[in-house]
């Protein structure tokens, strides 16, 4: 039962972001797209809040302008999403010129890449690609944390937030470094306008050049 309610709410909140990111970036058939960060899985398939994974790519009305990158191989999605490009790269280093893509598009992944250093690595890497992006993460005020629904534990010091989610068998919170509103906006160059959209569950920023 609690999986499935985690379904039905990251599905709520999933379409509400591809909603902000269509009013805010105001997209079109020719906008070239970069979607950093997917998982080698398709749309609805997979328990709980996994059953929306790659939601952009399910949703987004020209599937076609999208080249998906991931850390992995990706045969499962390229089966799933023939029209989409796929590219298995680092997203600390990614392989594309300067502004080879209209817009750099990534949800809930920064907060696992690494520490602030990583983090802003990853960024910055989101904003060389793309004159604009659209970037998503769990809110870390969030009463419950999205990874393990696990709730207000992610708020005591880390070490023993760590050692509480061991306890409980919470492998999903291996490696996650959550961000608030004023920690993901910090993120951003300085050559960069950011301003979030959305910060409640998550937040949600959406950042162009000066």
């Amino acid at each position: 039962m609690l999986t499935g309610l985690a379904a039905r709410a990251s599905l709520w909140n999933r379409r509400r972001k591809l909603a902000l990111f269509m009013q805010t970036i105001n997209p079109g058939p020719e906008t070239r797209v970069v979607d950093v960060g997917v998982g080698d899985t398709p749309f609805g398939t997979e328990p709980g809040v996994a059953a929306t994974h790659n939601f952009f790519e399910a949703l987004y009305p020209w599937p076609e302008q999208i080249t998906a990158v991931s850390d992995v191989p990706l045969p499962t999605f390229a089966e799933a999403f023939p029209a989409i490009s796929t590219v298995v790269a680092d997203g600390l280093e990614l392989p594309f010129a300067d502004d080879e893509f209209d817009v750099a598009f990534s949800n809930a992944v920064v907060e696992h890449v690494g520490g602030r250093g990583e983090q802003r690595r990853f960024v910055a890497e989101l904003c060389r690609v793309a004159p604009r992006v659209f970037v998503s993460t769990p809110n870390k005020w969030f009463p419950v944390e999205t990874h393990t629904l696990v709730p207000l534990v992610h708020w005591l010091p880390r070490d023993a937030a760590d050692h509480t989610m061991r306890m409980l068998r919470r492998k999903e919170w291996d490696q996650i470094e959550l961000l608030g509103k004023q920690e993901l906006l910090a993120l951003f160059p300085a050559n960069v306008r950011a301003h979030a959209v959305e910060a409640r569950i998550t937040v949600s920023v959406v950042a162009e050049r000066a």
